[in-house]
């Protein structure tokens, strides 16, 4: 296994001045760290929600993957794709602390330079996430996968919600795909057909389950709009 890419740290500006963070540049520089890897390397990516269940590209393999030192969350507020700007949805980001299980997607050598930018304007049109490479521990030997985490910095972390304030965004926010809600039953069931659990998911999915039947949310949204309108914002891995 090649040695471990070097950490991305100088295109990651400390301050969260959106015109600071140069989300060309942190492409180029991810691309440059992938190709130090050694000699035609191939890309792992790793996913640990929609990029589970609707990864929009065609993964040569996928290992289900566990990565140490980071956890899934409700906890990123989405003001386009799953709520808006008057009331913003969630979508899920990757953390630092605990440990996360989902799966380790391959990109074949060949195909990386033509597909990277279809990656990228799907997570990182507005360049919210810190990309990071990850060590990912799978039954068929351990990769470094790419990944898309969130800081506790970024204005886009919700900070602590409480019971009460998850019960509001599943009822009311939707987006331009559908609702939080929908979102994360999708990721749970998306999961589950892979053999992951998430107690904490399931837990807040609980909560919806006290809603009213008169929530007023329509049918999902989920699978409308263009292909150009999807890659809008980001969604989560």
């Amino acid at each position: 296994m090649p040695p471990a890419p070097a950490a991305l740290r100088a295109h990651q500006p400390d301050t969260w001045d959106p015109a600071r963070r140069d989300g060309a540049r942190m492409m180029a520089d991810t691309l440059a760290e992938w190709r130090s890897q050694g000699p035609a390397p191939d890309l792992w990516v790793f996913g640990y929600a929609s990029l589970v269940w609707r990864p929009e590209f065609e993964a040569a393999e996928q290992r289900l993957a566990r990565v140490h030192g980071y956890h899934r969350c409700l906890q990123m507020w989405s003001r386009v794709n799953r709520g808006t700007p008057e009331r913003p949805g969630l979508v899920f980001a990757l953390m630092a602390g605990g440990s996360c299980t989902g799966l380790a997607l391959r990109l074949p050598h060949d195909q990386v330079e033509a597909l990277m930018p279809q990656l990228w304007a799907r997570e990182m049109p507005n360049p919210v996430y810190d990309p990071k490479w990850l060590l990912c521990q799978t039954d068929q030997g351990s990769v470094h996968a790419l990944a898309f985490t969130l800081s506790r910095h970024s204005p886009n972390y919700t900070g602590p919600l409480d019971d009460e304030r998850y019960r509001d965004i599943f009822t009311h926010c939707r987006g331009r795909y559908g609702s939080t809600l929908d979102y994360a039953r999708q990721t749970l069931h998306g999961l589950r057909a892979h053999g992951i659990e998430d107690h904490a998911l399931e837990r807040l999915l609980r909560l919806a389950e006290e809603l009213p039947p008169s929530s007023g949310l329509p049918p999902s949204a989920d699978t409308q709009g263009s292909t150009a309108e999807r890659v809008a914002a980001p969604r989560g891995g």
